[in-house]
């Protein structure tokens, strides 16, 4: 049943995004750009529905008190696609830094650059970093959230973290306060997988690291706080779903975590 399910749900998920994206766009492209937010917004909420409905899987948010009135970066644990769009109907109106290449997608392309979404090269070095900071300084100067995933890529669950110091640059440049993420979702929606597991987690949004820090004593500070936040829910999550499949990665984060529990017991 989990294969069907998983195979109808995919099947599902990227038809409601080609035909939203296909139906909406008379709308979405005249309409003014933050009225415009509304729709990838309510494709977020549709995917959510759907992945109840069909999988079985939900999940619940704490922590929404610790999300700043103004500017900030929001920088969640990245496992799976499902994190890309999940926690956009919480957010006001957040841009991404892009690779420059999904910018070239036919209609998401298009959606992302009505959003002003920041394209960027990966390679890049110099002046073009400092156009990308200067545009992001630009869309933040107007109330917008950065979103950032300080490890760059998806990590398996239970991975050891391998952070970007580019976060830290960041922070220090920008001068906004950094939100740590914690979550779990690629334990239901597995990175390379088609597969998708029944179940229940939380995504853990923890309280604003605030500006004026040094970059350094900052990026060991949001490794410790993050890592520990996602141990903790590592634990958490696996307890209330045993059914689930586990990667060796968390497999093996888990004996970890309870030898070093045992120990201080």
């Amino acid at each position: 049943m989990i294969a069907l399910r998983s195979v109808l749900f995919n099947t599902i998920f990227y038809a409601n995004l080609i035909i939203r994206m296909i139906v909406l766009s008379p709308y979405y492209f005249v309409v003014p750009r933050k009225i415009a937010y509304a729709i990838p917004k309510n494709w977020a909420r549709s995917n959510h529905w759907l992945m109840r409905v069909i999988v079985g899987t939900t999940f619940e948010i704490e922590g929404l008190e610790n999300l700043p009135g103004d500017s900030y970066i929001l920088a969640p644990k990245h496992q799976s696609f499902w994190d890309t769009y999940a926690l956009l109907p919480w957010l006001n109106d957040p841009v991404y830094i892009l690779k420059r290449e999904l910018m070239w997608i036919p209609l998401f392309g298009w959606y992302a650059k009505k959003q002003r979404m920041i394209p960027v090269d990966r390679g890049a070095r110099g002046k073009v970093m400092v156009e990308v900071l200067k545009r992001t300084k630009d869309e933040l100067s107007t109330g917008r959230q950065l979103i950032i995933y300080p490890e760059g890529t998806r990590r398996p669950p239970g991975a050891e973290p391998v952070y970007k110091y580019g976060i830290a640059r960041m922070y220090r440049d920008l001068g906004i306060p950094v939100v740590p993420v914690a979550m779990h979702p690629g334990l239901f929606w597995p990175r390379r997988s088609i597969r998708r597991y029944p179940g229940h987690f939380k995504v853990r949004i923890l309280p604003p690291i605030m500006p004026g820090m040094d970059p350094d004593a900052f990026f060991a500070q949001l490794i410790e706080v993050s890592e520990r936040a996602s141990d903790e829910l590592l634990l958490e999550t696996v307890e209330r779903n045993p059914h689930l499949p586990l990667p060796p990665t968390a497999i093996e984060r888990l004996a970890e975590l309870r030898k070093l529990n045992a120990a201080t017991v």
